[in-house]
């Protein structure tokens, strides 16, 4: 998969998106229904994405994770485990759930699945249009459960699916590091 490679900032200590998302959207018009159409051309990894996420594709889910093991993994020093974020939508399978899980079989790491949740804000976070509204709405909604295991201090590797403001991961890093006992990556 060919990527470029993207450096995120905010309140964790290093952060990283295999891409963008999209590349080109061009609105085309509405359907029948009266629902605006498209033309979308995505990146490699944003069309996997799509693929796995709004297509059930679960056959993406490896060369994410393969990916993420290449490209990320290796910049940051010392994971001691993957925390996958918590779902805004519910669904019989979570995307980033398994693309967590695929990666920590990849890089040998345990995953921390059920730790953080996310309360339901009542609207999509993608329909709200500014970061600081955005953070106003998750600001205490996402729930730190049981902490991370052991008594000595990781490194957190905290994988979503997408990244766009970067609201949410915030949020998610704030609820991690008070239990003071991790440094967190995404």
């Amino acid at each position: 998969m060919d990527v470029r490679l993207r450096e995120l900032h905010g309140n964790w200590d290093r952060g990283f998106a295999l891409d963008k998302h999209t590349r080109i959207s061009t609105y085309l018009g509405d359907d029948e229904w009266g629902h605006p159409v498209f033309d979308t051309t995505r990146s490699p990894a944003g069309e996997a994405l799509y693929q796995l996420k709004y297509r059930q594709d679960w056959s993406q889910t490896l060369p994410i994770a393969l990916q993420i093991a290449e490209s990320i993994y290796p910049r940051l020093p010392d994971v001691g485990c993957i925390v996958p974020m918590p779902a805004s939508r519910v669904r019989p399978r979570q995307p980033v759930l398994e693309i967590a899980t695929a990666l920590g079989r990849i890089v040998r790491r345990p995953v921390l699945s059920g730790i953080l949740s996310r309360v339901p804000t009542g609207q999509a976070l993608k329909d709200i249009g500014t970061k600081a509204a955005r953070a106003a709405v998750l600001a205490g909604r996402i729930m730190l459960h049981d902490g991370i295991p052991g008594s000595k201090r990781r490194n957190v590797l905290l994988i979503d699916d997408r990244y766009d403001t970067g609201a949410s991961m915030e949020e998610a890093c704030r609820v991690l590091r008070v239990t003071r006992k991790s440094q967190a990556f995404t």
